[in-house]
């Protein structure tokens, strides 16, 4: 299949009282249609902006973005109310993105009276409890409140709510980093289930990279704004290439006694976002930092098929 999204070259500064912070800077990626890219990266690094980004919910500063083929970067608000129902959102949080006033079935419906599906009451109430059933949330709770439940249960109400429309991509937002360990396995296995069973495309956002190699096709690490390294799941842990990606694998716990892990400690304070200087936003925490790295920026070259890195230094890195 080909794409559902593209990105391409795409930014997004905000205004502060010091300069320009460039939370999203020169973005290039694509997801090809019922397919997962996990974007990982520490708190901070643009991953979340660049999910609001991609679905409207903040204006992007450059750059385009293209959905269907169709270029949707500057589309009206009209337009773009149109795409709501093919690109939803899963948020990070289940409590804070439920309104509290709402019951369960007022939740996941409220998106089909927005766009006039199901007008009749009755119809619009099976909807739900069908949306219900499909979630693994028992209907039981249709007229519970989102305080009565507990995380999990919360978090299929949202992914729940996010289906209700039929969408084609959804961007999940760490949707699990606020669950219990044995919860998150079984929400990344309804959302796996979920996608094989839609044809849903994912972008999935998280910061824990053993959760990202469970449920992506590619994966995208991001630094400071920018993405530093691109390529298959599988070739990322087999065969990373960049110093930053390198570090966030070696803080993976293994379940092993015997093993001993060697981890990759940075060191040196990160970098300002506000107006960066030319060169690596990486440099200064890098082992293999050159001057050369604070003096221009490292432009992402395929080093090997379908494998993307900005490194100015990636053959010492892993010579």
């Amino acid at each position: 299949m080909g794409n559902l999204l593209e990105v391409k070259h795409l930014k997004k500064y905000f205004k502060t009282a010091s300069g320009q912070l460039h939370a999203v800077d020169d973005v290039t990626f694509s997801i090809p249609q019922g397919e997962t890219l996990g974007v990982v990266g520490e708190s901070g690094c643009g991953k979340s902006t660049l999910g609001r980004v991609v679905l409207g919910l903040l204006d992007s500063t450059g750059g385009e973005i293209f959905f269907e083929g169709e270029n949707i970067t500057n589309v009206s608000q009209e337009q773009f109310h149109a795409l709501r129902r093919k690109m939803q959102i899963i948020f990070q949080d289940p409590y804070s993105s439920l309104n509290p006033r709402m019951s369960v079935g007022d939740i996941i419906g409220e998106p089909l009276q927005i766009f006039g599906l199901y007008p009749e009451k009755e119809a619009r109430e099976e909807r739900v409890k069908e949306l219900m059933r499909v979630v693994g949330l028992d209907q039981r709770f249709i007229n519970s409140y989102p305080h009565e439940l507990d995380g999990g249960r919360r978090q299929r109400i949202g992914i729940a709510r996010a289906l209700s429309l039929d969408p084609k991509f959804i961007v999940c937002d760490e949707p699990v980093s606020a669950l219990d360990v044995s919860i998150q396995a079984q929400i990344l296995n309804l959302m796996q289930d979920l996608q094989e069973e839609h044809g849903l495309t994912y972008m999935f956002i998280t910061h824990n990279l053993s959760v990202v190699k469970h449920i992506s096709d590619n994966i995208m690490v991001m630094y400071l704004g920018q993405m530093v390294e691109l390529c298959s799941a599988k070739e990322l842990f087999a065969n990373n290439l960049h110093p930053y990606t390198k570090a966030l694998l070696s803080a993976i716990p293994r379940p092993s006694i015997r093993q001993k892990q060697q981890r990759i400690l940075l060191k040196g304070e990160l970098s300002s976002p506000i107006d960066p200087k030319p060169g690596c936003r990486f440099a200064v925490r890098c082992n293999y930092a050159t001057p050369a790295c604070f003096e221009k920026d490292p432009e992402l070259r395929e080093y090997c098929p379908g494998h993307f890195v900005a490194c100015h230094n990636v053959e010492a890195a892993n010579s």
